[in-house]
């Protein structure tokens, strides 16, 4: 029976993934019929509907959703002491599937999986890169890293470091346009904007001694683009100021080739978090891949903060945390 159950489960959970009961029983090697069946028997006996069905593609009802969560951490479970006891040693092996910011995927979080991955030659990784925020269960995410507090409540949250935002310009653009001294300088100013599923990011929050200013960008003289990376190369190419990340510039100021303005006036903060299934059970190469990422980060923030002139780097205000 309980072989029976693991069973359905793995054919409701593929399924659910590939969107078609047929294709999901091919996969396994049963016939649409037989797969029919086992749906309809897994249904009645869990007396709940699972899919909502059409004749184009199936669709999780809330109810399935919640089963596939937890089919997903079982199967995983399975699969992981298989391949342990197969194996006849404890390893990191199979695939983990990440998702991150495009910017601070490729430039920060990228080098960080392959020195992970070169300890452990039996992982893969899936990198989802994308400054849209993954869907952690429609997109099969094992784990998240997000600048700003989350607010699902059905995922759990894990703060990995401190998170500040810079507004920031390419010298060569303050060489044509001049440095902005005071937030009402920024009226003047071109600037590169983040556009995102809930919107455009065109707000900037500054506060001095006690004093909350706001600045709405004019988009009329805004850049637009939903791809950090492009708007990093439109920064380094002078066409305006931009609000970054203080893990996506510090290299970039480092170096010189970006300059943080009006630091005075305090930066709004808010961290970088981990998120991952809310689930008794984490696989080992997550709790793993956590658990480096964690020391990573930590290791980051040390250099980033004892750097010199690391005042320029250092927020002064922490403001409520933001997506």
């Amino acid at each position: 029976m309980a072989t029976d159950r693991l069973g359905d489960m793995r054919l409701f959970s593929e399924a659910a993934v590939l969107g078609s009961l047929s294709s999901a029983g091919r996969k396994l090697g049963l016939s649409p019929a037989a797969a029919s069946a086992r749906l309809q028997k897994l249904e009645a006996a869990l007396q709940t509907k699972l899919f909502d069905r059409s004749t184009r593609k199936l669709r999780l009802t809330e109810e399935g959703q919640l089963y596939l969560r937890y089919c997903k951490t079982a199967l995983g479970a399975v699969d992981e002491a298989e391949a342990e006891l197969l194996a006849g040693r404890r390893e990191i092996r199979g695939k983990i599937r990440i998702s991150a910011s495009a910017d601070f995927g490729r430039r920060t979080l990228k080098p960080w999986l392959d020195e992970f991955c070169r300890v452990h030659p039996k992982l893969k990784i899936a990198l989802n890169l994308s400054d849209a925020l993954s869907d952690l269960l429609q997109d099969d995410i094992d784990l998240a890293i997000r600048f700003g507090m989350p607010d699902e409540g059905t995922l759990a949250t894990r703060r990995l470091a401190p998170n500040w935002r810079l507004l920031c310009a390419a010298p060569t653009y303050l060489a044509r346009h001049g440095t902005p001294l005071t937030v009402e300088d920024l009226a003047h100013h071109d600037f590169i904007v983040l556009s995102t599923a809930t919107g455009i990011l065109s707000e900037l929050d500054f506060d001095r001694n006690g004093r909350h200013q706001r600045f709405d960008i004019p988009l009329a003289q805004a850049w637009e683009t939903n791809d950090g990376a492009l708007a990093r190369e439109w920064l380094l190419d002078g066409k305006g100021l931009a609000r970054k990340t203080i893990w996506d510039a510090v290299d970039d100021i480092r170096n010189g080739k970006i300059t943080p303005l009006l630091v005075q006036n305090g930066i709004e903060e808010a961290g970088v978090y981990a998120v991952f299934h809310a689930t008794k059970y984490m696989p080992p190469r997550v709790r793993a891949m956590l658990d480096f990422l964690v020391m990573k980060f930590d290791s980051a923030t040390s250099e980033l903060l004892t750097m010199p002139n690391s005042g320029t780097f250092k927020p002064q205000k922490k403001a409520a945390a933001r997506r």
